[in-house]
């Protein structure tokens, strides 16, 4: 090594001052988290500035938080407030992961445990008759977590659809025509009735198309539901309430007729969180 880089420290050296190991910083450097300073040509020994213990502690203290390694990236290659506010995303989102995973636990400790008929106990059931509607649907497959952002975004999109095609006739529904969980995609297909079918036929041939919207004519049915608030709607508080339907139907000699489905008749926005804002519920036969 050359005059120049004598005030460079050996991999040993500078893992000592930064508290780690050489093999944590051949791994961050492998990572593209923190490169030496200085590789030799010849040897292939590397050389840190004592400046970059700063950044080596905080990589680690980072990786200790499970932090994806591109997230980690962005924070040590900002700075300051943005470094920080980067990490309180971060650790916002943790915060709600751990937090669904905890009402999850709940949920299935009951389930385990045999409390099946009081988590169900609180979900009243009817059946209601529903004529047939023309409804312009929007389909997409989809996982869990990204669920609830899509159907909002998706429900938007058909209700300024509707208004051009005589108008919404009818409350918004989304159907699940296979399982959507962390494992499984659907599809899932949001549906929002429309009063002018050949309103809504013209409108799909003229725009439709590339947004994979169609029209369609969902038949008259039977409805076994139970209607949940907007806190229930949250998963997994929402599978009780499937679940509990579906008990209700194997008790009264009911069939499932076509797929499950979530109709949504109150303003979102505007309902709090223990208002009634949806009916879970199943076409029987």
């Amino acid at each position: 090594m050359t005059s120049v880089h004598e005030d460079l420290l050996t991999i040993g050296a500078f893992a000592a001052r930064a508290r780690l190991s050489a093999k944590a910083l051949r791994l961050y450097d492998r990572l593209g988290l923190l490169a030496p300073a200085y590789v030799d040509a010849s040897s292939g020994y590397r050389y840190y500035r004592a400046d970059q213990v700063e950044r080596a502690r905080t990589v680690a203290l980072l990786r200790q938080l499970d932090m994806p390694l591109t997230r980690i990236a962005e924070v040590v290659g900002t700075g300051g407030a943005e470094a920080a506010a980067l990490l309180a995303a971060y650790w916002a989102d943790v915060e709600a992961r751990v937090a669904g995973q905890r009402t999850l636990a709940e949920y299935l400790r009951g389930r385990l445990s045999g409390r099946s008929d009081e988590m169900y106990g609180k979900f009243a059931v009817e059946t209601v008759d529903v004529p047939a509607q023309v409804v312009i649907s929007e389909s997409r497959h989809t996982l869990a977590d990204e669920l609830p952002t899509w159907i909002g975004a998706s429900l938007g999109r058909l209700e300024a659809a509707a208004r051009e095609c005589g108008g919404v006739a009818g409350a918004p529904f989304v159907v699940y025509h296979a399982e959507v969980s962390m494992e499984s995609d659907g599809p899932a297909e949001a549906c929002v009735p429309v009063a002018d079918e050949a309103a809504a036929r013209a409108w799909v041939e003229r725009h439709g198309r590339t947004r994979e919207i169609r029209v369609r004519v969902e038949p008259a049915a039977r409805l076994a539901y139970t209607r949940i608030t907007k806190a229930q709607v949250a998963h997994p508080q929402i599978l009780a309430a499937f679940e509990a339907v579906e008990e209700w139907m194997a008790r009264e000699g009911l069939e499932m007729a076509a797929s499950c489905r979530e109709v949504y008749f109150a303003d979102w926005a505007a309902a709090g969180a223990g208002d009634p804002v949806c009916d879970v519920a199943f076409p029987v036969r």
